[in-house]
């Protein structure tokens, strides 16, 4: 079992337990603001694009328990395509996000299920995402790729979005 906590950029990633992974991020913002980055299309193709030179073209969100998501990037130089979809369990705006997700080309082993928990103090609030993969192999596979250099590459600018959006 791959044990660790870490830092990329002001993003800190954890193992809490052997088929999870802890990501805590905060962000300069109210915690509406923050919510409606994480589930207005408009806002989320702004930001959740990983490393520069993607876009996402298509980003599809039905904001309800029993909703889908659907979210496809792809690359400019080279023409790939990423995507992934699930469906929304749990929605308490703007505290709470669970859902479960699979990626088109399943390289997390299986779906996995995701808890977002927003939180504000003093004007900054606070994300904490934990994935629960399906199994230990699939979050030390997931711990092995550069998926968290990406996850801070777009929240840094969701960083910036936000600032622009008060």
């Amino acid at each position: 079992m791959l044990s660790e906590t870490r830092r990329v950029g002001a993003l800190e990633l954890t193992t809490p337990s052997p088929t999870e992974i802890r990501f805590v991020r905060a962000f300069k913002a109210p915690v509406q603001l923050v919510f409606d980055a994480y589930t207005i299309p408009a806002m989320i193709r702004r930001w959740l694009l990983g490393p520069e030179g993607w876009t996402m073209p298509v980003c599809e969100v039905d904001l309800r328990p029993g909703g889908r998501f659907r979210y496809v990037w792809k690359q400019a130089a080279s023409g790939m395509e990423m995507a992934m979809g699930g469906t929304y369990a749990d929605i308490d705006a703007p505290r709470l996000i669970t859902h479960t997700e699979r990626f088109d080309e399943d390289w997390t082993g299986g779906e996995t299920e995701v808890r977002q928990d927003f939180s504000e103090t003093d004007g900054v609030t606070t994300v904490t995402q934990v994935v629960r993969y399906a199994s230990e192999a699939a979050r030390d596979g997931a711990l092995r790729t550069p998926m968290a250099e990406g996850m801070e590459a777009g929240f840094a600018r969701l960083e910036a979005l936000l600032a622009n959006q008060k």
